[in-house]
Order: structure tokens, then C-alpha cells, then sequence
């Protein structure tokens, strides 16, 4: 058994910076790399571009990170696993593979985890008792069945063991919780016990922690943001992890940003509900326990977690199609800047309103005046004011005539406007998510390796 190992986290996000890889790989020792790609909305993004072409799917910079970082990996013996292969892992495999070859690499293994996508099968589970109802309006998931864009379930981290058990020097996974990719090296290196609730526990406090990428060491820092150094060139976590469950959060040496115990914290809030009951398909978490003690050199310990079992089920990430949307914006100039605003947003609206037009929703703001406040923002005279008004409905050509009705207003609104360069706004598919709950026993999952 090791006596610790290096977890770097890579990206955040899918979009998240392109050069943190290759950073992670290359400026200090690491022993894995994981890379967090996916969001809700993600999933339906990736089967969108799936349906149109078949080999799509996936994070397509994924491919080009992987191969950007590959040398690396095989050289220092590095490990990467990432969630990155939506829902298409086999096409993410295979254009790694591609391109492999291409650049003349070989000699490692690169594993994917399935299992998780059960659109194809949503029908059959729904006909053997399933209802997977909606987790806030109790609504089962038969009346939007035939408008699913994507249902995917949440996997832990025992087919990512699996993998490395395997050998596997490559991990694609599709809807593998953020915190899994974490976890599950500190399982296979150290022999942990999965019904060692504690150090499930331990291991995605960790993964927590780590999935959000610069996050944890000074981005988006709400506190001392401006002490913060060469943010340009920002390090991102990294989890030293040892047996007993307690690990160190830090980053490479002379990277920008800072770990420290306020950004830790700042990360560890993200996103959570009970602090009490972190729910993830390994375990129960329960932040309330966790400790955390500053080291300096931006090293920050992490110690003390609990956990409870995990549930008996599994959650299940589905979207639908629900309508059309659109947004435009006019921007007003001073004096007198949010007043036109505003008498441009109830000149619209009566418009719309003449013209019959039904919404679900037609929503306004204000940027430059109380966008991000509402009614809470301090009174100020801006210099300019964005009017951004949006609407959202079933039908297309009401939506569609909403575009036609805002440039209309730079000649026949009110004055000083300006900010309508990039034409008329476009309706898009309104993608609702739809989460529920399904019993883990019958989902099955399948870890396929492939030699290079």
C-alpha cells in the first residue's frame, strides 16, 4: 500500500481552462489526473449532437486534451480518469485511440464505464414498475417520456475501481458523479472497504473538493479576492491522500492563486443542500464533521469526516424538451437611462399583448441597474442600462414573433439606444430537467478495457 497519493484535478467544467492539464501533468509529481465534464444540461447537449451524428456524444475537447497530456501520462505513470464521455463513451474511446496512432503512441490501456444511459431502455423500466417520479413535483417520468432528450443514471465509483483493476491507464466514464473520479483511486490504492462509511466519506469530501477545478484555490474566491497573485497563471488542486481517510488540499509550487482554509471552505459550500447529508451513490457525507487546519504553503488538511450507508437507490439525471425560449437586449444611454429601459420593456410587452401572443413566462432585467439584486440593489443613476427581456412558451411562432418585435423599438421607443449589432435574437428548445430516483439493483454497469 502506498503511503499517499497525488489526485490533480484538470478541469471543472466542460469549457473549463485548456491548459490546466497539461499544467497538472507537468509541473510537479501527480499519480492521477481527473477531469470533471459534466452539468445536467450537459447530458442533453451531448445526446443532441449523438442524434444528429452518430460518432458525437462527448466532450470533444476531451480528445485533444488526452492527447495533449498522453505523453506525460505514460512517462510518469500517471493515471487519468474522467467523466468526460458523456453519453458516448465508446466514441471517445475510439477517436482517442485515432488519434494515438496518429502521433505514434502505444503501450497503455484505456478503459469505459457503461451503463449509465437508460433512455434506450426508459419504456421497459417504466413497465416494470419504475415510475421514477420527480423529486420536487412527484410528476412520474411516463408523461415526458416521449420528449426525453436524455436520462442518464449518477455511478459511483466501484466501475472506476474496476478499471483500475484492469490496468487501465485511461478511464472514460459517461454520468460518473463529480466526486467519484476522486474517490475511487483512493479505493483501489488503498484497499478501502466501501462499506467503511466513513472513508466513502472521506474519499468524496475529497472529491467535492476537487471537482470544480481552480475553485478550491482561488477562483471565484468571494473572500480577499484582490490579495489573490498571478491569477493568469492560476494552480489547481491538488488532494494528497492518505490511508486513515484525512488529506492535504494544495497546488504546484509557483502557480497563481492560493489554497488556503477560507478557499477550501468557500469550495466546500458549493453547491450542497443538508450539510448533514451529502447524498452520493457510494455514501452519505456529512459536512458538518469535517475539519480543516491550515498548513501554510498553500497546503490546507482535511480530517475528521463521517459518513452514513448509501441510499438504496440511484439518481437519475433525465431532460425534456419543454417549448422555446428567447432573449434580446437594447442598451439605453444617459440621462435618464433606466427610465427608457423600462418604458421600452411596457411598450414591448403591450405590443406583445396586442398581438395575442400567450407566454409561459416573459422575464426583464436590468443590467447596470439591479439585474443581480432585484429589488434589494442600492439606488444609483447609471450611465447606461442593458434592457434584456426573454420570453419562454410552447408554441414556436409566438416565440418566433418575439424576435420580430424588438428592433422595432429602436425607432419607435424610447431614445439614446444603441447595442442591436448582432440582429434579430432566434428561438431555441427550452431543455427541463427531470430528476428521480430509481432502485441501484437494477441498474447494471460494464467496464470494457482496450490494449494500445
Amino acid at each position: 500500500m502506498k503511503q499517499s497519493i497525488r489526485i490533480a484535478s484538470g478541469q471543472g467544467f466542460w469549457g473549463d481552462l485548456l491548459t490546466a492539464p497539461l499544467q497538472q501533468v507537468t509541473l510537479g509529481p501527480v499519480d492521477y489526473l481527473v477531469m470533471d465534464y459534466l452539468a445536467e444540461v450537459t447530458m442533453s447537449i451531448m445526446q443532441k449532437q449523438k442524434n444528429k451524428n452518430p460518432l458525437l456524444g462527448y466532450a470533444k475537447d476531451l480528445v485533444d486534451t488526452t492527447l495533449d497530456v498522453l505523453p506525460h501520462l505514460l512517462k510518469n505513470n500517471i493515471t487519468m480518469i474522467s467523466n468526460g464521455g458523456g453519453v458516448h463513451p465508446e466514441a471517445a474511446r475510439d477517436a482517442i485511440i485515432e488519434g494515438a496512432k496518429k502521433l505514434g503512441l502505444s503501450g497503455f490501456k484505456i478503459a469505459i464505464v457503461t451503463g449509465d444511459n437508460i433512455l434506450p431502455s426508459i419504456t421497459e423500466l417504466i413497465d416494470q414498475g419504475h415510475s421514477m417520479k420527480h423529486m420536487e413535483t412527484g410528476v412520474p417520468i411516463n408523461e415526458v417520456k416521449d420528449k426525453l432528450l436524455s436520462a442518464n443514471v449518477y455511478l459511483g465509483a466501484e466501475p472506476i475501481v474496476e478499471a483500475l483493476r484492469q490496468g487501465a491507464n485511461i478511464i472514460i466514464t459517461g454520468r460518473t458523479t463529480d466526486t467519484g473520479l476522486t474517490l475511487a483511486p483512493m479505493i483501489y490504492e488503498f484497499g478501502w472497504d466501501i462499506n467503511n462509511v466513513d472513508l466513502m466519506a472521506a474519499g468524496t469530501v475529497a472529491g467535492h473538493i476537487n471537482e470544480c477545478g481552480a475553485q478550491a484555490s482561488g477562483g471565484n474566491f468571494l473572500g480577499d479576492w484582490k490579495s489573490l497573485e498571478n491569477m493568469e497563471n492560476v494552480g489547481f488542486p491538488i488532494i494528497e491522500a492518505f490511508p486513515d481517510g484525512s488529506f492535504h488540499v494544495t497546488k504546484h509550487k509557483n502557480t497563481g492563486g492560493k489554497v488556503s482554509r477560507e478557499t477550501v471552505s468557500e469550495q466546500l459550500m458549493y453547491e450542497i443542500g443538508n450539510p448533514e447529508e451529502y447524498i452520493t451513490p457510494d455514501c452519505i457525507a456529512d459536512f458538518s464533521s469535517i475539519k480543516l487546519e491550515d498548513l501554510g504553503n498553500d497546503t490546507v488538511k482535511v480530517y475528521g469526516i463521517t459518513g452514513k450507508p448509501r441510499t438504496p437507490f440511484l439518481k437519475v439525471s433525465a431532460s425534456y424538451e419543454d417549448g422555446f425560449v428567447a432573449f434580446g437586449s437594447l442598451t439605453y444611454a444617459a440621462p435618464e437611462a433606466y427610465e427608457k429601459a423600462s418604458m421600452a420593456d411596457r411598450i414591448l410587452r403591450k405590443r406583445l399583448e396586442n398581438l395575442g401572443l400567450s407566454f409561459d413566462e416573459i422575464r426583464t432585467e436590468y443590467i447596470g441597474m439591479n439585474a443581480c439584486f432585484g429589488a434589494a440593489a442600492a439606488p444609483i443613476v447609471p450611465n447606461e442600462v442593458m434592457m434584456r427581456i426573454g420570453v419562454r412558451g410552447k408554441s414556436y411562432a409566438n416565440v418566433n414573433r418575439f424576435c420580430k418585435e424588438l428592433a422595432p423599438l429602436i425607432l419607435t421607443g424610447p431614445p439614446s439606444v444603441t447595442g442591436f449589432a448582432g440582429g434579430r435574437p432566434k428561438p431555441s428548445e427550452v431543455v427541463a430537467y427531470f430528476p428521480a430516483l430509481i432502485d441501484r439493483n437494477v441498474i447494471k454497469t460494464s467496464v470494457t478495457t482496450t490494449s494500445v
